[in-house]
């Protein structure tokens, strides 16, 4: 027997994590300068990666190895949130063990919620400027562009408008880009000058869109220094085209689903305003200076626009069936009450519309000098109407939908686990920025309630590249729950309990649960 104790030795001579720096579960005030992994035996580093509170992950190599420890200096831009280190190393014997552990910087949990609350009232501010310029550039620069060579003849006359909208489209896709990064980190202005900022923006849903919506104000100047010719126009709707396929990349409404209706309505539905909005800052001046084309490019609208506003109507009543969901929150959410303001000034606009098009466009084109002034006056109400619709809808930037509100009261799911000695009920309840509780009900083989000693549970999500997370449950009156776990990446986890039934006797239930994003 005694000559069997070196074999044991041996084989229990695997590496195990003792502890952390920072320790696992831990918020600090300021961002780590090293991060320390402390083993029982000197381990050599074969994978290790950051996931960072914005669901982005960026492998660790600065690593040095100091006797029993991995000491590890993470990059310099550390965000505000929940980080989750996933370890992977080799012992001396040469047997791989992995982990995972979470620390957070200033708060646990991901980056702040949409909105600029939490950065204060100018990132709230620029937000919302920067988000009504980019639309003015859209609808008016690029609307404007695709007005001037596919209804009023590509006129030099009519160019300024649409090039003074690109301009300030331009400015504001930066200016949001620049306020997104501040929103996401949970910094104020000053911070508006650090690269930090801007690359945080870009991880998000809007980086892709202000990429491709900067193509698109390319291609609308291109197409007005091209001249008039069929370039030109073809120029001109791609740009329309690729401005409505950069909006549909983010925002409330093509992230529901189903996205394979929602993103095209949102496309379908940026497309019809850029046409419609976009071609009355051009005909309004051809009216004033009585270009012999005003005709023409009138006759040209009026026969377009009504596909134009059927299109914008059936994708607008789809995009609020599934945003609004039901007729109580239009009054009840404050995503509803900017839903009815923007109605109220749908209906105006619509009124204006009819107006222009029953009563003054014949006139108009016959050459009636007072239905002319009039047409004009009112296409500049109509102008007026829809800057203020892009205002109202530039506050949805802060407003979660309804849906959005339901789909979180019922983010609570219950997953059953079985094994031949136990069986267990896993309440998963999911909180914002991956903040997650599982509350847990352990049974017997007969279905009577167990009391084991101690219950472990482990998570795991080996296709996102993440190593076992381990926490021990507390024990509460109604059972066992582990509080306070942050699980930074969506997607399909794997769950297994430990259930250590006696000091000798230990059982294992394993199964699946869905992290929504």
């Amino acid at each position: 027997m005694l000559l069997w104790l070196p074999l044991a030795a041996a084989a229990f001579a695997h590496a195990s994590l003792n502890s952390t720096e920072p320790p696992d579960g831990a918020v600090v005030a300021a961002a780590p300068g090293v991060i320390r992994l402390i083993f029982n035996e000197p381990v050599s580093p074969t994978s290790l990666k950051l996931t960072r509170p914005d669901r982005s992950s960026v492998p660790l190599e600065d690593v040095v190895v100091k006797g029993n420890a991995l000491e590890i200096t993470p990059p310099a831009d550390l965000q505000t949130g929940t980080h989750l280190l996933s370890w992977r190393v080799v012992s001396e014997d040469g047997h791989p063990i992995g982990g995972s552990f979470v620390f957070s910087v200033g708060h646990a949990g991901g980056p702040p919620p949409d909105t600029a609350a939490d950065s204060g009232w100018p990132v709230w501010a620029g937000l919302w400027t920067g988000k009504v310029m980019l639309y003015l550039g859209i609808f008016f620069g690029i609307g404007g562009v695709f007005a001037i060579f596919w209804f009023v003849g590509g006129d030099t006359a009519t160019r300024k408008p649409s090039l003074i909208a690109l301009g300030i489209g331009s400015a504001g896709a930066l200016i949001s880009l620049g306020f997104q990064g501040l929103d996401a980190v949970g910094e104020g202005i000053p911070f508006l000058f650090s690269g930090s900022a801007w690359r945080a923006g870009l991880g998000t849903s809007l980086g892709p869109t202000v990429m491709f919506v900067c193509v698109g104000f390319a291609l609308a100047a291109l197409a007005l220094l091209s001249g008039k010719g069929r370039e030109a126009r073809w120029m001109a709707l791609s740009a329309v085209l690729t401005a409505a396929f950069s909006l549909s990349l983010s925002g409330h409404a093509s992230a529901a689903p189903p996205q394979w209706i929602m993103r095209p309505a949102v496309f379908l539905h940026v497309a019809a305003i850029a046409i419609w909005a976009g071609a009355l800052l051009p005909l309004m001046l051809q009216l004033r200076t009585k270009s012999p084309e005003a005709a023409d490019s009138l006759q040209r609208f009026s026969v377009f626009i009504p596909f134009a506003v059927l299109v914008l109507i059936a994708a607008g009543g789809v995009l609020a069936y599934v945003q609004v969901g039901t007729p109580s929150a239009l009054v009840t959410t404050a995503y509803g009450t900017v839903f009815l303001i923007k109605l109220v000034l749908l209906v105006v606009l619509f009124v204006l519309a009819a107006a222009n098009r029953w009563r003054l466009t014949q006139r108009s084109r016959r050459g009636e000098p007072k239905a002319i002034s009039m047409l004009v006056r009112l296409v500049a109400a109509e102008t007026l109407v829809m800057a203020l619709i892009f205002g109202v809808a530039a506050a949805w930037r802060f407003t979660p939908p309804p849906r959005s509100l339901v789909a979180q009261v019922q983010r609570d799911v219950v997953v059953r686990l079985e094994s031949p000695e136990a069986a267990a009920d896993v309440t998963v309840r999911q909180g914002d920025g991956g903040a997650v509780s599982l509350s847990i009900k352990i049974t017997g083989k007969d279905g009577q309630p167990l009391d084991p000693v101690e219950v472990t549970a482990v998570l795991g999500n080996p296709q996102a590249g993440v190593e076992p997370i381990r926490r021990k449950a507390e024990k509460t009156e109604t059972g066992w729950t582990v509080p306070d776990l942050v699980l930074p990446l969506a997607g399909r986890w794997s769950l297994r309990l430990d259930v250590l039934v006696t000091d000798f006797d230990i059982t294992r239930l394993e199964g699946e649960i869905e992290i929504r994003p």
